[in-house]
């Protein structure tokens, strides 16, 4: 979890040079914009002010973001804006599916395919 959380700068970067891909998918653009738009909002389901659970909202919704971006946009795409190496990616998307299972696959599926 700690490795999700310290990478969300990178995810952030990311998420922008994704957006601006012209090959990615518009559902799955119109999925980043909103997880972007959710992560900077100052309105959350749980305040940020809260002590470390105001942040596991955001955690999870960068994990479902993570995981959904691995599964359902082209690889190679995804490792030309990656800041990092394939195997950091690799291991963030460990994380990302662990803390995600609990999300049946279809719900993901509708937020990426549209």
């Amino acid at each position: 979890m700690w490795r999700l959380l310290r990478a969300l700068p990178a995810l952030a970067g990311l998420i922008a040079k994704l957006v601006k891909d012209p090959s990615l998918p518009r559902p799955v653009k119109v999925a980043l914009i909103a997880a972007a738009v959710y992560l900077v909002s100052p309105i959350d389901l749980v305040p940020d002010f809260i002590p470390f659970i105001g942040y596991v909202d955001d955690l999870l919704l960068a994990a479902i973001v993570l995981d959904g971006v691995l599964n359902f946009v082209d690889r190679d795409l995804v490792l030309r804006h990656w800041p990092g190496t394939e195997r950091s990616l690799d291991t963030l998307a460990r994380t990302a599916r662990m803390l995600t299972a609990w999300i049946p696959r279809r719900v993901k599926t509708r937020i990426f395919t549209g």
